[in-house]
């Protein structure tokens, strides 16, 4: 029987992308609690990333950070016409792991060869990857989410990259967060699950002080972080930054704890 079998599971994960996590979950027998943390919707000014769009060919590379940031760059593509492959015989797509990896190839099926991480797939992993290759002097174009932080750009630009960061989408609260998480709260639960920085945030500020020592299992470091610095007791990383690894890493503290 699984570490899992009944144990109380919260997923933070944004509508319409929770859904493979909690399915390996409830595979597993976890009682899952969803409770989105962040939702996203388009830049309220659109402009930078459309004008970024529009001039493509001037890029020598567009780095993708996410899937949330393919699926905004698909939208924004097709609204002005311009739905082409982001990647050319002179530009090149990196992406941070195999999820942007895969959600590129669904929805640019043209872009085949695309560099990325070879295990840590998170800013640090594809800065790695970028080392083997010349960016002195080359534009790199980093379409991101408006909470987006700065290492990555700043690593580029580090090699010598010419690089525009502009915002794809915006992260916000979803309606009625505080009163979620408070009966989340209330309820009980055994162990809190968060794949980015944003849904650790917006998941501590509705929690408030009672963030403190919460147990939580996180994707990757950068995720880490931010729940140390919100307090929460981090029992967990999974590493490779998978979902697989995600659910494993779940299955395997709560399996130490039972």
């Amino acid at each position: 029987m699984s570490a899992l079998a009944g144990r109380r599971v919260v997923v933070t994960r944004q509508k319409g992308q929770a859904g493979a996590l909690v399915e390996r979950l409830q595979a597993k027998g976890a009682v899952v609690l969803e409770l989105p943390a962040i939702e996203i919707v388009p830049p309220k000014d659109t402009r930078p990333l459309d004008t970024a769009l529009e001039s493509l060919e001037s890029y020598d590379w567009v780095v993708l950070t996410s899937a949330n940031t393919v699926n905004a760059l698909l939208s924004r593509l097709t609204v002005l016409g311009l739905y082409p492959k982001l990647g050319s015989a002179k530009r090149r797509v990196a992406s941070v792991g195999p999820a942007t990896t895969a959600a590129l190839r669904a929805s640019f099926p043209e872009d085949r060869g695309v560099l990325e991480p070879r295990a840590d797939f998170g800013a640090a992993g594809l800065l790695e990857a970028f080392a083997k290759e010349r960016l002195n002097g080359r534009r790199v174009l980093v379409p991101a989410s408006s909470e987006a932080r700065d290492e990555l750009a700043s690593g580029l630009r580090g090699m010598g990259a010419v690089v525009d960061v502009v915002v794809a989408y915006n992260l916000i609260e979803p309606p009625g967060l505080g009163e979620a998480v408070g009966r989340c709260l209330a309820d009980g639960f055994d162990l809190a699950i968060f794949a980015s920085p944003s849904a650790v945030e917006a998941f501590a500020r509705s929690a408030g002080s009672r963030a403190a020592g919460l147990p939580a299992a996180v994707i990757g470091p950068t995720t880490e972080a931010a729940a140390r610095t919100a307090g929460l007791e981090v029992v967990g990383v999974a590493s490779p930054s998978t979902l697989e690894a995600l659910v494993l890493t779940a299955e395997r503290v709560l399996g130490s704890n039972s």
